[in-house]
């Protein structure tokens, strides 16, 4: 039987696109086997799927200073000789890395034992985990034309994110029954990310009247960031965090307002939703979702706001010329060629493995 390792960690966003490859590996014949942290994100989330789990060290790589800085290279290290050894028991064809810091030591080490690597890489530019591990891959997974200038050439095959297949199975009426709304308003959502943006929040709830005339919303606002004061508000259903009902939910959706991490903007082309983009600033990121969200503006896929361009009039107007235009922005995601994203990268895995 074939064997593969998947790899990636430390935020959901580097775990989901390995989730999403388990049922097409599966069919394939593929025994799964997962490297993460010991207990980071990764090991819950993958554990749900009864696929082997293996710990190891990790420690981040910084760019600024941090007494940290003096210890987690030796995790890491660590992390490397845990990997090699994990791996020169299991003996995997093909070791698939989905990126975050916990994947330098088991890329590194699947080169050193002679395993061809595939990374997927989400944004524009390549975080620091990925730009380590690059020169070891074989093929990376790239998200946007423009990706294509920052690895080097022949490795990089644009594949968009695989989407996990039960979102493409949402229930619109039960998104509305679970929300409490009716079927003849327009539904717009808005996702924070897993930790919530107090700045999209306060708006928000500052508009709600407004809001509320024309649509009913659907809020993900973060871990801690419910608003008891509106638990009852007729037409507004707010949520730390959602799971099992995403599907439902985007189904039901109008129109979403987003932040612009890689996988949530790749999900939002993959269903076809027209939406606003309000990507983090460069004073709270490395500028990624900022290049993210003007790739997808100029595919016409989106409708970008920046978060200091940010205000009640600037959000409204971005809500009505998007109402006005939903189908422009809909043809454009049909046209897009990253809508098989699970085949191509399939296609990749056996061609490139043992």
């Amino acid at each position: 039987m074939k064997r593969i390792v998947l790899t990636g960690g430390g935020t959901a966003g580097h775990v989901t696109p390995c989730i999403a490859l388990l049922p097409a590996l599966t069919k394939a014949g593929y025994d799964i086997r997962y490297i993460g942290s010991y207990n980071g994100i990764e090991r819950k989330l993958i554990e749900e799927y009864n696929i082997p789990y293996y710990g190891i060290s990790s420690g981040k790589l910084r760019r600024y200073l941090d007494l940290k800085n003096f210890t987690d290279p030796f995790r890491v290290i660590k992390g490397y000789f845990e990997a090699k050894k994990i791996l020169k028991e299991l003996k995997p064809d093909i070791v698939f890395s989905k990126g975050g810091f916990v994947t330098v030591p088991v890329v590194l080490a699947a080169k050193a034992c002679h395993i061809p690597v595939i990374i997927h890489e989400s944004d524009i530019t390549p975080g620091l985990a990925n730009k380590i591990a690059i020169p070891a891959a074989k093929k990376v997974c790239v998200n946007f034309p423009e990706t294509l200038n920052y690895i080097p050439k022949g490795k990089a095959v644009l594949t968009g994110t695989p989407i996990r297949k039960e979102l493409f199975a949402g229930n619109k009426i039960k998104g509305l029954d679970f929300c409490g709304f009716t079927a003849n308003k327009p539904v717009i959502m808005i996702i924070g990310g897993s930790t919530g943006s107090k700045t999209i929040n306060d708006i928000i709830r500052g508009m709600l009247p407004t809001l509320l005339r024309d649509f009913q919303i659907i809020h993900l606002c973060g871990k801690g960031n419910l608003d008891p004061k509106l638990e009852n508000l007729n037409g507004y259903a707010q949520f730390e965090y959602i799971k099992k009902e995403l599907s439902d939910l985007y189904a039901a959706s109008t129109l979403v307002i987003s932040r612009a991490g890689a996988n949530v903007i790749c999900e939002l082309l993959a269903l076809k939703i027209p939406n606003i983009l309000i990507p983090l600033g460069q004073n709270a990121s490395r500028g990624d979702q900022i290049l993210n969200a003007e790739s997808f503006e100029q595919q016409g896929y989106s409708y970008v706001l920046k978060e200091e361009d940010l205000s009640v009039s600037s959000l409204m107007e971005a809500i009505e010329t998007v109402m006005s235009n939903r189908q422009k922005y809909i043809e454009a995601m049909n046209q897009s060629k990253l809508n098989n994203s699970i085949e191509i990268i399939m296609d990749l895995i056996k061609k490139t493995q043992l």
